[in-house]
């Protein structure tokens, strides 16, 4: 940015692979949303007059880590936007873009093109969609709206049936769907079960006070954010957190953070369970008397884990 001295940001970057940062959820906090907070501040002292943040329906209410993210990089932009500078922050929320990367229509046509089957986590699964071509055209035009601090989000039509988008490929392609109507079909639907965090369905507003604008397929949302000193309290609580790399904290202050967040009940971040695992099969060589449990936990070195105690308190 100091190099090149943009006028304006469009700061689409971050890992989006639901499973992915629930089983990584420390580095999903860290480059999504502090990540997302780092680039507005640079924004900012570079004189970027607008910094639009790409952002998404899982950020309302979330389930799930990445979701929470994003919702936290939201935040930290309507901080940012209570202090005086010559940056505009704005965010823009919708749903999946046809034919993107990690998107599931290229992954049905390869399964399809391998003869099947198509996997599904759930009969029941709906998703937002629309083209790429109109997600970025509405994206810049919501940038170019806004007067700081914005949340828009976008029209992103009626929800679709994951499994209706399914069967739909696989008649496009000339072949058929094999069920217990038609056990002689080519194609294969198989459901595999929802992965941790996932929703059966997908929202793009916390509240029901959503304005229209100017642009018929662009809506501004007022969604809550504490004052900017308590945000920026509870942002650098986080990043103690993030240091230890504490998934039970992590969780705790995300609650804390988001009214709605309903996390996944199970921590699947992988290292964590392999320390958990390795302190269960130490406590099996051990003398029990020698070691005091608290909270279920003994680390390697015998003292007590005292989980999120700084949040607790």
């Amino acid at each position: 940015m100091r190099a090149w001295r943009p006028d304006t940001v469009y700061h689409a970057a971050a890992y989006k692979h639901v499973p992915l940062v629930e089983h990584n959820p420390v580095e999903g906090v860290r480059n999504n949303s502090l990540g997302t907070l780092m680039a507005a501040q640079v924004a900012m002292e570079c004189q970027v007059r607008r910094f639009v943040l790409v952002s998404t329906d899982k950020a309302v209410r979330p389930t799930n880590i990445m979701g929470a993210s994003k919702r936290l990089a939201e935040l930290a932009l309507q901080g940012l936007a209570q202090q005086p500078s010559g940056t505009c922050f704005s965010m823009v929320r919708f749903g999946n873009v046809l034919g993107s990367s990690g998107s599931v229509v290229p992954l049905f046509r390869r399964q399809i093109e391998a003869g099947g089957p198509i996997t599904l986590t759930h009969a029941d699964i709906t998703r937002y969609f629309m083209t790429i071509p109109e997600a970025a055209q509405l994206v810049i035009q919501a940038g170019a709206m806004a007067q700081g601090g914005d949340v828009f989000v976008l029209d992103m039509g009626e929800p679709v049936r994951i499994i209706d988008l399914a069967r739909r490929l696989v008649e496009l392609s000339g072949r058929t769907v094999r069920d217990e109507s038609a056990p002689d079909g080519d194609i294969e639907l198989r459901i595999t079960g929802l992965r941790p965090g996932e929703k059966l369905y997908e929202e793009l507003l916390i509240g029901d006070n959503a304005m229209q604008t100017t642009h018929s397929r662009v809506m501004k949302a007022h969604e809550p954010c504490p004052p900017a000193d308590e945000l920026w309290r509870q942002f650098a609580m986080l990043g103690a957190i993030l240091d230890r790399n504490d998934v039970p904290a992590l969780k705790h202050a995300l609650a804390q953070m988001l009214p709605g967040y309903q996390p996944h009940a199970e921590v699947v971040d992988w290292v964590h369970l392999e320390r958990h695992s390795a302190n269960a099969v130490l406590l099996q060589d051990v003398d029990s008397d020698s070691n005091a449990i608290v909270g279920g936990e003994v680390l390697l070195d015998g003292s007590p884990r005292v989980v999120g105690a700084a949040l607790v308190a």
